[in-house]
């Protein structure tokens, strides 16, 4: 046989596992992964690591998707998810699987080093994890989640949430770089009181003074170093909001929270704990969150840092003033960027692009129906699962039990939810509209102009590629190719720059209208 027929053969046959595994977290596909332990002991082993707080790991082999991978280093992870999972005596436990845990260069084909495999927990729809990272995905970085099937030494533990990692890898396919600063704003478990300490409720970001010890039970450094610029970070953030652009992406921020808020994800910065989110300080000195860990979004998780669990009403008409409208000072996060009157329009102004986008629609109800009609056999066959294969189709409309935590279903949160937003005075506001927006290069200066009705300001947000957005305001004088004064058409002109990325907000006293929408996730882009 030729020789490049054979080669070409063999390609052939190992196409479909070669391109299965370069979707790891295709949604629409559900991975395979096998985990072999030689040590006869190993869940015992695994179990004290995590009870004494180790991330000690065990030397295994993994097969993903029939692809092998040796020296791979697996421990268990979660808190909540492991330690009460434990308890029950169920053996479907979370797995941290890192595959470059002695081979450094070791990666799936798509680069991908460490598996997260979630055990589903507090979710009887199975719903949560994934869908909720396929919409924050829309208007922020964030990581991709869908599902695997996992075994130990071939037996079959059952159906898990397989989520991206926020390592090296997830930070250089999204910011373009690795070597900032990653901190991960998750308390430790069980942690013990630090003395001479301000008194902190988890990872608020408050302001504790200059001594770095007190930071260290609320935030984990993922890092060299960090914990310094994290001071001072939340030093700029309680004392010197004015300087908070230069040190936080703000409308990333913005989103998050608008996210938070309209999928009530209070298992976030937003609750009781105020954790389960990530910043990243990238080179041009910005912090950039980044969500995480969404298995009780949806209404999961009761507890708003409010006082008692809250009711099912309660839920449904969370407010979109959740920690500002009491002035919570131990939400700074919250409570300053929504003292500016700008950046609250924009909050608002994101919440209504979210609710468009994938509620008023009902667009999420249609995604979660078709996920569960895609796993609906394996978690009927997964005779580990968590909670009742019956809770399963009967969390997306009701609320279920998982153990003895009432659940709400997810259109039984929503329906009511989307009413109440959709009313909500801040809501129905009549914004600007922002349209015909243009862009013209000559003689080194960029002109940009826009179509913008029922405004009284005009900002302009551009950077190039390596910069952090500057604004300027837009005029209608007929001074920047904006036609006549008065005439409802905005320009300005700007210093031309390489591969220019700008957006336009138009703001009046009640609202603001964001063009593109998704800005500053999404931008108009002047090509050189």
């Amino acid at each position: 046989m030729n020789k490049c027929w054979y080669i070409l053969l063999i390609i052939i046959g190992l196409a479909p596992s070669f391109l299965y595994s370069q979707n790891l977290y295709d949604l629409s596909k559900v991975q395979d992964v096998k985990i072999y332990i030689d040590d006869p002991f190993w869940d015992n082993k695994l179990n004290a690591y995590k009870k004494r707080g180790e991330e000690k790991r065990l030397l295994a082999k993994v097969k993903i998707n029939g692809v092998s991978y040796d020296s791979v280093g697996v421990r268990y992870k979660g808190n909540s998810s492991y330690f009460n999972t434990r308890k029950t005596g169920s053996t479907k436990l979370p797995f941290n699987v890192k595959l470059n845990h002695i081979k450094k260069g070791q990666a799936t084909p798509d680069g991908f080093k460490t598996l997260k495999l979630s055990n589903v927990f507090r979710d009887p729809s199975y719903l949560r994890e994934a869908l909720s990272y396929e919409i924050a995905g829309n208007y922020m970085i964030a990581p991709r989640a869908n599902f695997a099937k996992v075994y130990v030494n071939d037996s079959y533990l059952g159906l898990y949430n397989l989520t991206e990692s926020i390592d090296n890898n997830f930070l250089e396919n999204n910011f373009g770089e690795s070597n900032g600063i990653l901190i991960k704003c998750d308390p430790a478990w069980k942690a013990k009181e630090v003395k001479g300490c301000a008194v902190n409720e988890k990872a608020t970001l408050k302001y504790l003074g200059p001594d770095t010890s007190c930071y260290k039970n609320s935030y984990e450094l993922k890092s060299a170093h960090g914990w310094e610029e994290l001071v001072q970070f939340t030093k700029t953030l309680n004392k010197d909001p004015r300087q908070l652009e230069k040190k936080l992406n703000i409308d990333a921020t913005l989103w998050m929270l608008a996210f938070d808020n309209v999928l009530v994800n209070l298992d976030s910065y937003l609750g009781r704990l105020s954790h389960n989110y990530y910043i990243y300080q990238d080179s041009m000195g910005q912090f950039n969150p980044i969500i995480w860990d969404m298995n009780m979004s949806f209404g999961g998780f009761r507890f708003a840092g409010t006082g008692k669990s809250l009711t099912d009403t309660e839920l449904q008409e969370l407010s979109p003033l959740l920690h500002y409208k009491s002035r919570n000072k131990e939400r700074p996060l919250v409570l300053q960027l929504l003292d500016n009157d700008l950046y609250r329009k924009i909050y608002l102004a994101h919440i209504r692009t979210i609710l468009n986008d994938h509620f008023n629609n009902d667009k999420y109800k249609e995604r979660a129906q078709t996920i569960q009609k895609k796993i609906d056999n394996l978690v009927k066959e997964d005779k580990n699962k968590l909670y009742t294969y019956e809770g399963f189709p009967q969390n997306m409309s009701t609320t279920t039990l998982a153990g003895t935590s009432k659940i709400i279903g997810l259109t039984e949160l929503m329906e009511k939810r989307i009413v109440y937003l959709s009313k909500h005075p801040l809501l129905t506001k009549t914004p600007p509209t922002i349209s015909n927006v243009k862009h013209q290069s000559a003689d080194d200066k960029t002109t940009i102009t826009a179509s913008i009705q029922n405004a009284d300001k005009v900002l302009l947000y551009y950077r190039n590629t390596n910069s952090i957005f500057q604004k300027i305001e837009m005029r209608d004088n007929g001074e920047y190719s904006d036609g006549a004064a008065e005439d409802g058409i905005f320009g300005i002109s700007i210093t031309e720059l390489p591969n220019t990325q700008y957006y336009i907000v138009g703001e009046n006293k009640d609202a603001a209208m964001l063009s593109p929408e998704k800005a500053a996730f999404e931008f108009h882009t002047v090509m050189p």
